[in-house]
């Protein structure tokens, strides 16, 4: 899509975000198109995901008001100075498009962030596809540099976990637990994902790319892409969610832990996580290239998972998690 168009499709966003009815003429002379211009770009938007009702004599309307993303509001909800958030309307997945610019050399800052309101291509791990609606959840990637080089980036997934826990129990009174290595869990399903990516040597600086899903206010239709039980912030929160605000509280948290991490290592975190391991203490089934049965004991200090099997207790660098079935 051309820049204009995303412009166009900005300012349209701009004049339905109320959620109030707005006859198709109206929006095509605000924005200097035609009717039928205005109808594809609202056809684009309801299939990425975004409730727009069309009725005959009234116009358009969105199902609920929308606050959009803006990066001005993220600067004047910082509580201190950090690095640029780029936010976009729609892109095939933030991750990808900040590891292009690093890449490029275009984002060097540790901490940069890119936001958007919708993913074409959002990804989870193991290739799996990371449903991505227009305005319903958060979808975060964050720049970080290791020094140490890949060897560092061990437990790093857990850290971010972490970071985002502490942010939902301290801003929204939630009581968060995690899945090793990367999943947020609310009263037992899915709220939130991520996804690490690096790119460096074993013996060199290492970039790395945190991506982070958190499911906002999902839309009615969303069981039929996700293959799992979820919740959403909303169903646990009963006040309204202002994403600018929690782009902003989770920016900071991670840069204040990741700088925390990089100096010391997993070690001193162990603990937490384990607070708030989801299987702690539960019959676990870790798949991967082999498949192994036990108790989950939670992470030992450098993040691996830790399992009593009948013959010891197991260390685990990868693997798939599960309740051992049954259970």
């Amino acid at each position: 899509m051309s820049r204009a168009a995303l412009v166009t499709q900005r300012q349209l966003l701009q004049l339905l975000s109320k959620g109030e009815f707005l006859s198709g003429q109206k929006v095509a002379d605000e924005l200097g198109l035609s009717r039928t211009a205005i109808a594809n770009h609202i056809k684009l938007l309801q299939e990425i995901g975004l409730d727009v009702y069309k009725v005959k004599g009234k116009g358009y309307r969105l199902a609920k008001p929308l606050s959009l993303l803006d990066a001005s509001c993220i600067i004047a909800c910082k509580e201190a100075v950090t690095p640029d958030v780029l936010v976009q309307n729609i892109t095939d997945s933030t991750n990808s498009q900040l590891m292009q610019k690093v890449t490029d050399g275009s984002v060097r800052t540790p901490g940069y962030v890119i936001v958007a309101e919708a993913q074409t291509a959002g990804r989870g791990r193991r290739g799996k596809v990371w449903y991505s609606p227009f305005g319903a959840s958060l979808y975060f990637s964050m720049y970080w540099r290791l020094e140490q080089g890949v060897q560092a980036a061990m437990g790093l997934s857990l850290i971010v976990a972490i970071a985002l826990s502490r942010v939902l129990e301290q801003c929204y009174k939630l009581s968060p637990t995690v899945k090793w290595p990367n999943d947020v869990y609310i009263d037992g399903k899915k709220l939130a994902g991520i996804l690490v990516e690096l790119a460096g040597q074993a013996d060199a600086a290492c970039d790395v790319i945190i991506g982070i899903g958190l499911n906002i206010q999902l839309p009615t239709q969303s069981g039929s892409y996700i293959d799992q039980s979820y919740t959403d912030l909303c169903s646990g929160y009963p006040q309204p969610i202002d994403r600018n605000k929690l782009v902003a509280q989770l920016q900071q948290e991670l840069i204040a832990m990741l700088r925390q991490f990089s100096q010391h290592g997993f070690a001193e975190f162990a603990s937490e996580f384990n607070r708030r391991d989801h299987f702690y203490m539960k019959p676990v089934k870790l798949s991967g290239s082999t498949e192994t049965e036990g108790l989950c004991l939670g992470v030992d200090k450098q993040g691996a998972l830790l399992i009593k099997t009948n013959q010891a207790i197991k260390a685990f660098y990868g693997g798939e998690l599960s309740l051992r079935a049954g259970s």
